[in-house]
């Protein structure tokens, strides 16, 4: 069946061999993330030449999505791996120890002291350990354990509204990104953007990193600082999407306030034209378990019916012990979520004005799709973004882009409803169309006697050119 909700997956250490990842991609797994935060860049291409290659062997494009590390904000090292916090005792935060003990624990991010203010509240490992701020004292952060528990080494440290100086781009990130652009990555996922100046500033360095191999990735901002919420759409009008990272932004703005976070997200980007991700413990059950809570089938279900582009797993995928049985839940779970998604085409439609004529015929495309219960709508594109605009609507109606780059091919498998498929294109209109109908019905979407809703433009080959609709039947003559 077909589909509209995409699957993201981390590969790791439990899906980094090619029968798994065959078998993943087979489940319905459409972009593949790569974690920066882990590896070293011989691991990350190894992983990124697996990938091709099991794409190739499924007869289908693979996105890969590079995801950047960002600031590392955590505590240092204990000399005996951990230690136990007692409420209502003292403990430092120390930017020069070394190694930590029952008192003090060192810093990584050395900086952290000229941030904070007597009265902070800092939140440690998620959020599981909650300190006051007391006192700054030079490099020393004086607390009280408000809520204890085991604190070992390398966790990570929130202050509770967010407000850390941190930049978004480390230097890491930056070599980073030169990596994912030698490897041939599709997406870049920016951790902790702020603004749009930190989306500006990872997207220069995408392109010139890019430049020697003809790549411009898509940049993802993740949404995951208390600060990037007021901001939100200046980062969605500097990114082509956004992730919504349950996690950090959970411990900076309380788990309470997600949902409804996570819901205006979905609905900004979407408005915006943009991509959104939904990620963090979605099948978190699933490391262990080969079933997922029916919470987190609720919680799936809920970010396909509130309008996702895709749903993403993280440790599910990379660690778990059902990697391929997690996608196969995931799509299951998508699919019957979008069989009973309302469609709001006619609202939508009230009130905007089209000042392209190629976004105005996508419009038209899909309007005259649902509204003549055609079979698929079939969209000949260059860049992708007749394909984009039509996916920022949902009316049951599938669509098909069908393109002759490859790049092109592999960012569309984000978009929403949208399956991508690879064309040469011919120079003539007729031809070009009667091979892209031949294509789809050569798939299985569609058979003789169904009606079909074809874009285009004229004259074929120029990105943003798409200047005619065509209705037809299948089997009837071009």
């Amino acid at each position: 069946m077909h589909r509209a909700t995409k699957i993201v997956a981390t590969i790791g250490p439990a899906s980094s061999t090619p029968d798994i990842l065959l078998k993943m991609i087979r489940a319905g797994l459409d972009v593949v993330r790569l974690n920066f935060s882990h590896g070293t860049a011989d691991d990350h291409r190894q992983r990124a030449e697996m990938v091709r290659d099991c794409a190739r062997q499924a007869g289908r494009e693979v996105a890969i999505m590079a995801d950047l590390q960002g600031p590392k904000i955590r505590v240092g090292k204990f000399e005996n791996g951990k230690t136990t916090l007692e409420p209502g005792h003292p403990f430092i935060l120390d930017a020069e120890c070394e190694l930590g003990n029952d008192e003090r624990v060192g810093l990584d991010y050395k900086d952290l002291p000229r941030d904070l203010k007597p009265g902070d509240i800092l939140l440690l490992n998620d959020g599981l350990i909650v300190l006051d701020v007391a006192r700054v004292i030079g490099s020393e952060i004086h607390t009280v354990v408000r809520v204890g528990g085991d604190l070992s080494n390398n966790k990570g440290i929130n202050r509770q509204g967010g407000g850390l100086t941190a930049p978004a781009l480390t230097a890491k990130d930056m070599e980073d990104i030169r990596t994912a652009m030698s490897l041939g990555a599709d997406f870049v996922a920016v951790s902790f953007p702020k603004n749009a100046t930190d989306m500006e500033m990872a997207r220069q360095l995408a392109n010139i990193a890019g430049a020697p191999y003809g790549i411009k990735p898509k940049m993802i901002a993740k949404i995951e600082r208390a600060e990037a919420i007021p901001a939100l759409q200046e980062i969605l009008d500097s990114s082509d999407g956004i992730m919504v990272a349950r996690g950090d932004l959970a411990v900076e703005v309380g788990n309470a306030a997600v949902p409804a976070l996570q819901k205006r997200m979905i609905r900004m980007a979407r408005d915006s034209n943009k991509l959104v991700i939904t990620a963090t413990q979605m099948m978190e059950s699933m490391i262990h378990a080969p079933v997922p809570t029916r919470a987190e089938v609720s919680d799936v279900a809920n970010a396909v019916l509130d309008g996702t582009d895709a749903v993403m797993l993280s440790a599910e995928s990379a660690a778990g012990k059902y990697p391929v049985q997690t996608i196969e839940a995931m799509a299951a779970i998508c699919l019957e979520a979008e069989k009973s998604e309302q469609s709001e085409l006619d609202k939508d439609f009230l009130d905007r004005t089209f000042t392209r004529i190629d976004q105005s015929i996508a419009m038209g495309a899909l309007f005259t799709a649902y509204h003549l219960g055609a079979k698929a709508i079939v969209a000949l594109t260059e860049s992708g973004s007749t394909a984009l605009w039509m996916s920022r609507h949902w009316t049951h109606v599938p669509i098909f882009a069908l393109t002759p780059r490859a790049g092109s091919e592999r960012a569309m498998s984000l978009y929403r409803n949208v399956t991508p498929l690879h064309l040469d294109t011919s120079s003539d209109r007729d031809t070009a169309l009667q091979q892209a109908i031949e294509v789809v019905v050569s798939k299985g979407y569609a058979s003789r006697g169904d009606m079909v809703v074809l874009t285009v433009g004229e004259p074929m080959g120029q990105p943003g050119g798409t200047n005619t609709l065509k209705i037809v039947r299948v089997g009837d003559v071009l």
